[in-house]
């Protein structure tokens, strides 16, 4: 089969950072489902595992951690999918990735494929519309039905791919959407999915924020970096949550989040499929909701940008643009 890896970890600029690539088919087992991959999304966990560093894989490494196909096999224990069906998904990071022409994935953590999107265009959604439900729904406990309606959400980082989904996920639960831009095309493009009210990060967000009205928000999600840990801890409510999906080394003073008794949760989307988790079965369940509300037209893909096909050429561009900071939703890489 074919497929997009490396041997080397290099800078995105040398033409050895992907190789084109033939390899083995992957065997099936257990509750893995063979995927005919049709496109694959380029998300900032694939350019950090690909990261410059001394170390050489004997065989090519395979990455790549969203991907929408076509079911070609299904094995012994499998239960919700059939040759045929068509598919979206994340995937798992401790696995080979999505970046080839057959990828093996656990049935538990795919849904079915929204039937209104092309491929392209789900391909664009696993990764970030997992991070995101699961850190409004799951972490913060945010009523996913409504109870919460009214409440505000400030969403630093709203312009990237987690953001853009979680956006239009909080809209669906009644928030008051704050989020975050710094150019002039992510503010348009975060109105355009739904949010209330824009502020820049760049600037000072607490003066922003509080001249909008919000003394303190009810909930916030930080989804670029931890540099605006400060401001958020000042923003957040007494008793609020502050959900983050950014490991970090930048120190993270805690006094204000004690006093205000708020706290503070962690978003990983493949802690449930790295650990094997009781309730890795919850992934498959939110695909599937959030693909019936694309079909119902109440959320849209964050599909920006499609590069095509499936080549070492196309995924060094794909992880270039990623790395600027400067890409707005996602970029998406199609067809072998």
């Amino acid at each position: 089969m074919k497929a997009v890896g490396f041997t080397h970890y290099l800078p995105v600029k040398d033409t050895n950072a992907f190789l084109d690539l033939e390899m083995a088919a992957p065997k099936l087992e257990g509750h893995d489902i063979l995927v005919a991959v049709k496109a694959v999304a380029v998300n900032p966990v694939d350019t950090k595992v690909r990261a410059p560093k001394d170390e050489v894989e004997e065989t090519p490494r395979i990455i790549g951690y969203d991907a929408s196909g076509i079911v070609e096999a299904v094995g012994p224990d499998v239960k919700f999918f059939k040759k045929g069906d068509e598919v979206y998904y994340a995937g798992d990071i401790t696995r080979s990735g999505t970046n080839a022409e057959f990828h093996l994935v656990d049935e538990r953590i795919v849904g079915h494929k929204p039937a209104s999107l092309s491929h392209a265009e789900a391909a664009a959604l696993p990764l970030t519309t997992i991070t995101a439900y699961e850190a409004f729904f799951s972490r913060l406990g945010i009523d996913r039905d409504g109870a919460d309606k009214g409440q505000s959400i400030l969403i630093i980082g709203a312009g990237g791919g987690v953001g853009s989904i979680g956006i239009q996920l909080a809209k669906l639960a009644g928030l008051k959407v704050i989020a975050t831009a710094s150019r002039p095309e992510t503010s348009d493009w975060v109105k355009a999915l739904g949010a209330d009210h824009v502020v820049n990060h760049s600037g000072d967000m607490v003066e922003q924020v509080r001249a909008l009205g919000f003394q303190h928000v009810d909930h916030i999600a930080i989804f670029n970096d931890m540099r605006h840990w400060e401001a958020a801890v000042e923003l957040i409510r007494p008793q609020g949550g502050i959900v983050s999906i950014d490991d970090t080394d930048l120190p993270m003073p805690m006094g204000g989040m004690k006093m205000k008794a708020a706290s503070m949760h962690w978003e990983f989307m493949f802690a449930r499929a790295m650990h094997q988790t009781p309730d890795m079965i919850e992934q498959h369940k939110l695909l599937n909701d959030v693909a019936e509300q694309i079909d119902a037209g109440t959320i849209k893909t964050t599909l920006s940008k499609v590069l095509a096909p499936i080549n070492a050429l196309n995924m060094r561009e794909a992880h270039r643009l990623v790395e600027t900071g400067q890409a707005k939703g996602k970029i998406v890489v199609e067809g072998f």
